[in-house]
């Protein structure tokens, strides 16, 4: 089989920082999110159970179709809406599961209609770049911040990945992790695991729509979900090079976005409340630390859609197992892991002058992590990066560049 040819240690080990990084960074509040409804631990299990498989399938049978990297992970902001909302307004499980359609629904037509993929290809590269490492630089600082709480930790690692990358460039990050699990080990750093291997259990609830839910919970959703995690991951599917056109075959961003909302759709009774395309994860499934050949590249999502698919199976044990990482050393490793794509994003965002002014207001703004009106910096780094660019340049036609 193809897969197992193109495979290698690198894009395994990318694979499964992915899964680390997106699943240990936000199950907490996926967590607050599903109890603010009054979950039961079963309910809790099923939304793992839902949550992981759509994520699994989304990621790793696109990936082996289209043998590109497809990223596709919940909604973590999203799920931070969802709790804050919850307990305000004493929710039903069964009106958040309505919700949940609905805000499926709206997806599937944002998908299906091709708006959003057409929004996003007229959006000049430098924005999307700045975008891009507005989001992912919040991640790069999180290597040093977490010195703060485990100096030693980081220190290793720091001095791993630069040895890594003079001796053996490719292979940096798996060195890097494997010395940090090692010495993680070694100093008995690890917290104790609470592991079952039981299979989880599905938990259907049946719908209930309300015109509140609706207000609260389904729109909230969905425009949280549309501007804060597909917006930076389709800036991350373009930056990478992955982006689909009649001349060059990419990643078919709507068909991919109908997917996610159909999956949604369909797993939402058992507690997938919202998938999306990746930005984080997708960056680092997407770079060339994941393989040096950009062909190759849709071994390291298809490893990340395989785990997920396990993190769905065996809920409970693969939690419990993640969660034992010490969260410094999920930190250092997401953060390191990303150093190359975010420089490459910043040397795209920065080198037009043409764009540039603009491009670093969007930067900014993404990385200020400003929520507005429930609504993330994601989106008001685009909306700020394009108010400056038109500004800039009204008057002029067609945006043309000035003599230099």
């Amino acid at each position: 089989m193809r897969f197992f040819k193109d495979l290698s240690a690198s894009a395994f080990t990318a694979g499964f920082v992915a899964v680390l990084v997106g699943f240990t960074s936000s199950v907490a509040i996926l967590f607050q999110a599903a109890l603010a409804f009054g979950a039961t631990p079963e309910q809790i299990t099923s939304w793992m159970w839902a949550l992981g498989l759509g994520m699994g399938l989304c990621t790793l049978v696109p990936s082996l179709i289209l043998r590109k990297p497809v990223m596709v992970a919940w909604s973590t902001p999203g799920a931070a809406v969802l709790a804050t909302a919850g307990l305000a307004g004493s929710f039903s499980m069964a009106e958040a599961v309505g919700a949940f359609m609905l805000c499926a629904a709206l997806i599937t037509l944002v998908g299906v209609t091709g708006w959003f993929e057409r929004f996003m290809n007229h959006l000049p590269m430098a924005l999307a770049s700045g975008l891009l490492a507005g989001v992912l630089a919040r991640f790069g600082m999180q290597v040093f911040t977490a010195a703060q709480t485990n100096l030693s930790i980081v220190l290793v690692m720091l001095c791993s990945y630069l040895i890594g990358k003079r001796l053996t460039p490719r292979f940096a990050i798996p060195l890097t992790l494997l010395v940090a699990i090692a010495y993680v080990a070694l100093n008995n750093g690890f917290s104790n695991a609470n592991i079952h291997f039981d299979l989880a259990i599905p938990v259907f609830t049946m719908p209930v729509f309300s015109i509140a839910a609706t207000v609260s919970l389904a729109l909230p959703l969905f425009v949280v979900t549309m501007a804060s995690q597909n917006l930076p991951g389709v800036a991350a599917i373009n930056a990478a090079g992955y982006s689909h056109s009649a001349n060059k075959p990419g990643i078919p961003v709507s068909k991919i976005i109908t997917l996610t909302g159909l999956a949604t759709l369909l797993l939402a009774p058992f507690g997938a409340f919202a998938l999306n395309l990746s930005a984080i994860t997708a960056a680092i499934c997407m770079g060339d630390e994941a393989h040096p050949d950009p062909d190759k590249r849709y071994t390291a999502s298809a490893t990340c859609g395989a785990m997920y698919l396990l993190i769905g199976t065996f809920g409970t044990a693969i939690t419990g197992a993640l969660t034992a990482f010490p969260k410094e050393l999920i930190s250092a490793i997401a953060g390191l892991a990303l150093l190359g794509t975010i420089g490459a994003a910043l040397t795209q965002a920065l080198r037009d002058e043409f764009h540039r002014e603009a491009a670093l207001i969007t930067f900014l703004v993404t990385l200020s992590g400003v929520v507005l009106g429930g609504v993330g910096s994601a989106f008001w780094g685009v909306l700020a990066g394009t108010l400056a660019l038109l500004v800039q340049r009204v008057g002029k036609s067609h945006f043309e560049r000035p003599n230099r």
